[in-house]
């Protein structure tokens, strides 16, 4: 059915430049003994036949490649999400735009006010679409969060960094909730749809402890949109071309201005090489333990040995790791310990201490 549809588009406009352009070649030439006295509508059904079969014949040849190349379009079209292919279409109208004002200015130049307008059409429709395509996210960013930089903009003093991207660990390690229950998060929690995807596949894994990481991380969620007074912003927009979701979170950070919140070591690396802020729980957490200096006096239980000889390790209670230099004999047994040196490691805080009794034995 396509193909008959193109061949009688192809008759017609074959017919239609026979009309307009072999007459006057008859005429001017004087081919076939034709002449000005020759009837008019004879000549003109005569062009229209000529042009007609022409153009039917010269398409011929490659008709079917014309077809196939329809159809591989149509597939492409048929494949395209309607959010991709509306902005296509509207950074496609821009080009067409651009390419019009552009004709403008060398319509009084001869020949090339024929040639270059349609070439302009062409490549600046081609790019506006490619543009707007691929550019899709960004214009959803710009769109989605409009109604918040409204108040951002009236406001000289706001900070420049509003928005703060959750990560599929912090969401699940859930501290994120009670630091924004305490009022140390201002602006608005973004939660990506990918990021939520990931929650979801995690939540339904076949594995018991992935399932109750994934369920917790969801619980988590609901609680933050629920019963706190914060902003949250689901951004349903996704990087399609980019498959590893830190990348994803790189550059939606990027998009917004915002900073990413996590405790991932990785994302927190590629953040910081990438130039984009990052929040870490776990240097929150570490910032804010007790400080011990050496010299004070700590009452520790010793519950395992070390790894070096005649050591034994402690915790304080917010999981600190003590390492207490001949403990191993008091393993189950609360001691008094003297610290001796504080050790800051990408791990966490880390103490070295020596029992009190020694110091006095000395």
């Amino acid at each position: 059915m396509l193909k008959r549809v193109f061949q009688i588009f192809f008759v017609i406009l074959g017919g239609t430049l026979g009309y307009l352009l072999i007459p006057e070649l008859l005429l001017a030439n004087h081919l076939f003994g034709i002449d000005q006295s020759f009837n008019k509508i004879v000549l003109n059904l005569i062009g229209i036949a000529l042009g007609g079969l022409v153009l039917f014949l010269l398409t011929a040849w490659f008709m079917d490649t014309i077809i196939r190349w329809i159809q591989k379009g149509e597939e492409f079209i048929l494949k395209i999400p309607v959010t991709d292919f509306l902005f296509g279409l509207i950074g496609m109208i821009f080009g067409l735009i651009i390419s019009t004002l552009l004709s403008q200015a060398i319509k009084y130049i001869p020949v090339i006010n024929l040639i270059v307008p349609i070439f302009l059409s062409i490549i600046l429709g081609y790019f506006g679409f490619r543009l707007g395509f691929k550019k899709r996210d960004e214009f959803m960013a710009v769109f989605s969060l409009g109604k918040f930089n409204k108040e951002k903009a009236t406001k000289k003093d706001s900070p420049k960094y509003e928005h703060k991207i959750l990560d599929t660990s912090v969401i699940i390690d859930g501290r994120i909730a009670d630091i924004c229950k305490t009022g140390f998060i201002e602006g608005i929690l973004v939660i990506p749809s990918f990021v939520l995807a990931e929650l979801q596949h995690i939540a339904d894994s076949s594995d018991t402890l992935k399932r109750n990481r994934g369920r917790r991380g969801l619980d988590i969620l609901n609680k933050i949109q629920k019963e706190l007074d914060i902003k949250v912003l689901i951004y349903e927009g996704d990087f399609e071309e980019i498959q590893e979701v830190d990348s994803k979170l790189v550059k939606l950070a990027k998009v917004l201005e915002g900073k990413v919140v996590t405790n991932d070591y990785n994302l927190n690396k590629i953040c910081e090489l990438q130039g984009v802020p990052v929040l870490n729980i776990n240097d929150l957490s570490n910032a804010v333990k007790p400080v011990v200096l050496p010299g004070e006096e700590l009452n520790v239980q010793v519950i395992k040995d070390g790894k070096e000889h005649n050591q034994g390790i402690a915790y304080l209670d917010d999981g600190t790791m003590i390492v207490v230099e001949g403990g191993r004999e008091y393993i189950g047994h609360h001691l008094d310990v003297l610290v001796t040196s504080v050790l800051q490691t990408s791990a966490g805080r880390m103490i070295f201490a020596k029992p009190k009794l020694l110091e006095k034995a000395l």
